[in-house]
């Protein structure tokens, strides 16, 4: 199932459940804007390429909208649209004073050279900063895009408007970045399950954990865990995977990935079928890769107690009815990733104020609000009786709702 259509299938389960009108669900539902723009630049070698950019801004009833830029081949219209929404009803669970949005552009990062992507950033940037901005969508970086590609798009869009920090988050530290940003998302990922597990009197110290993707969140969620005691068993990336029973040495791994480009080979555990790790068996599976990697084929044979999803939609609605039913708890992407945005609001905050955080503010802070959150959503599910998921859906619809109709509807 595509990802807009399984968004789709959550959000009308929601709307059912807390009885939301049938106006207000049609406003909720269909986008503010959608923004489709090519972009084309010359290549190295003096040819022309042309891409194809996207920005959808979902809804801005909470306060601005947010979202990351992506730069992949597979993006498309349904993909970032799925994408917008979730960031709706994610920035609203957070408690966050935002909106949704997302963007990308269809291309290959990894075929381009630095120039190239710059050259293709800041023509992107030309073609939506009237569009875009600090008290009205706020981009941040995503799958392919990082804090350089935000600088660009800080520069080009001050040359139109201004000094404009605060127009895109996930910035470099000498741009007015935040400390504590890049390890954001699995910091988020970690207090999201720690509390978790204290609901169900645990602790990470005595837990096993079997994480799938090692890029950005999968590899700060790793670090995380192993300084708290926690014993991650099996890892995984695009190439490969390893596997110790008895504990792999994170921090050592995450040296070797950066020297070798991936996990495979790693000396500090057996190499594995990638296409495995998601039936290890263990405590606690954190999908923090693609999509759509746990479906009705495969959701059978997880052998994990708890699945937390540090990735964007890795469970379908198929295999979320399926692990329901053997009883596998299922903390939800648009709770559990929620960390990155959090630390983005942080600097959003930073920058409009000129005041910078040091780094244990800003993790302290982010503790408060991911553990909040849960306190939220659990609290929401228990009410209704329903899953983490319908839970935290039910949440952020609900808060979008009231601040929509509290705005009214204009004359």
């Amino acid at each position: 199932m595509n990802p807009l259509a399984a968004t789709n299938r959550y959000f009308k389960q929601a709307v059912r459940i807390l009885g939301v009108d049938s106006k207000v669900e049609r406003s909720l539902m269909i986008p503010f804007r959608e923004i489709k723009v090519e972009c084309t630049i010359p290549a190295d070698n003096g040819t022309l390429l042309s891409f194809i950019g996207f920005r959808v801004q979902h809804d801005n009833a909470r306060g601005p909208m947010k979202g990351g830029i992506r730069y992949h081949p597979q993006v498309d219209p349904d993909e970032v649209n799925a994408l917008a929404q979730l960031m709706t009803w994610k920035t609203a669970i957070a408690h966050l004073p935002y909106g949704g949005a997302k963007g990308g552009i269809g291309c290959n990062p990894n075929e381009l050279s630095a120039s190239e992507l710059e050259r293709l950033t800041r023509v992107f940037t030309q073609k939506i900063h009237d569009l875009i901005g600090v008290q009205t969508d706020v981009p941040a970086p995503d799958m392919g895009t990082n804090a350089q590609t935000m600088a660009w798009i800080l520069d080009e869009y001050s040359k139109f408007h201004g000094h404009s920090p605060a127009v895109v988050t996930g910035k470099p530290l000498d741009l007015g970045g935040s400390l504590g940003r890049e390890a954001a998302t699995g910091r988020g990922v970690v207090y999201a399950t720690e509390a978790l597990l204290k609901d169900h009197g645990k602790i990470i110290a005595d837990q096993s954990f079997v994480i799938q993707g090692f890029g950005n969140v999968g590899s700060w969620t790793a670090t995380i865990l192993h300084e708290q005691g926690g014993k991650v068993i099996a890892i995984s990336d695009a190439n490969g995977a390893v596997k110790n029973t008895d504990g792999i040495d994170v921090p050592r791994l995450v040296d070797y990935a950066k020297k070798t480009g991936g996990v495979k080979g790693f000396d500090g555990g057996e190499d594995i079928d990638p296409k495995s790790i998601l039936a290890e068996r263990c405590d606690v599976l954190i999908p923090a890769a693609i999509g759509g990697v746990l479906t009705r084929e495969n959701a059978n044979g997880v052998q994990a107690k708890f699945v937390v999803e540090a990735a964007n939609h890795p469970t379908d609605p198929d295999a979320d009815e399926i692990l329901a039913k053997k009883g596998v708890v299922v903390l939800p992407d648009v709770y559990a990733n929620a960390g990155g945005v959090t630390v983005s609001y942080f600097e959003w905050v930073q920058n409009i104020q000129g005041f910078m955080w040091d780094e244990d503010k800003v993790n302290a802070e982010l503790k408060k609000y991911m553990t909040r959150a849960y306190e939220d959503v659990k609290e929401m599910s228990k009410s209704k009786g329903c899953s983490y998921r319908m839970g935290a859906f039910c949440l952020g619809i609900g808060r979008v709702a009231r601040a929509t109709l509290l705005r009214g509807w204009g004359a």
